[in-house]
């Protein structure tokens, strides 16, 4: 649901952030229904993963040394930090010898988490996040605090919203790390190049989201993945 304008964290109280705040607040019902449906379907999908959550737990302990869930602190809705669970798919203390964000064929990655990232199966904890409401199916993916220090005005507009999974961006830029790639400098690549372009489709979203849209964007998802 949407949250009143004058409980919005001050920074967010801007004229840009007003421009999408008032298109969302003609779509209550389907913000409402949103998280109706993200309530059931990440508590159904719990219960019925559970089978691979074990397996994938033992093939990432026997694979390489390390926590199997990789926690991180993310931004979500009004700005909000939470910690993002995912399974474990870089060796330990990976973000110790690298950046944040990864490039392709990342020395990091381990071998069992190469197969996982493909997949995205180690994007499956965050059932957790979605059930109790820090994610949602379909959302701005959430980023680290100091890349949301980078924003502007304009892009604050996204934390109107709990941040998701997937989205059309997800959808758009899953070769990211082909692109990080051709640069020296990853993280800089990333805040100048990347982010921005992600940001044009982020807050075109807003202004297109219903519920049949967010259907549809899970939907595109699924064939992205099949077809990686």
């Amino acid at each position: 649901m949407l949250i009143k304008w004058e409980d919005l964290p001050e920074n967010m109280k801007t004229n840009e952030v007003l421009y999408y705040y008032r298109i969302l607040k003609k779509k209550q019902k389907s913000l409402i229904i949103k998280r109706i449906f993200d309530i059931i379907c990440s508590g159904m999908l719990i219960i019925i993963l559970f089978p691979i959550f074990l397996i994938l737990s033992l093939a990432i302990k026997l694979d390489s040394k390390g926590e199997i869930i990789f926690k991180q602190k993310r931004v979500t809705k009004c700005g909000k930090i939470f910690n993002i669970y995912k399974f474990r798919s870089m060796i330990h203390n990976a973000e110790k010898f690298g950046a944040q964000v990864t490039k392709r064929n990342d020395n990091r990655i381990t071998r069992v988490g190469k197969v996982i990232r493909k997949f995205r199966l180690d994007e499956i904890p965050q059932l957790f996040n979605i059930f109790t409401g820090d994610l949602s199916f379909v959302g701005v993916r959430p980023e680290v605090p100091k890349y949301v220090e980078k924003y502007t005005n304009e892009m604050m507009a996204t934390l109107l919203l709990p941040a998701g999974v997937t989205s059309i961006t997800s959808i758009a830029f899953k070769n990211e790390e082909e692109i990080l790639n051709k640069f020296d400098d990853t993280e800089k690549a990333y805040i100048d190049v990347v982010l921005p372009r992600k940001m044009v489709t982020n807050l075109q979203y807003i202004k297109d989201f219903n519920f049949f849209y967010d259907l549809k964007i899970m939907f595109m998802t699924l064939i992205a993945v099949i077809k990686r």
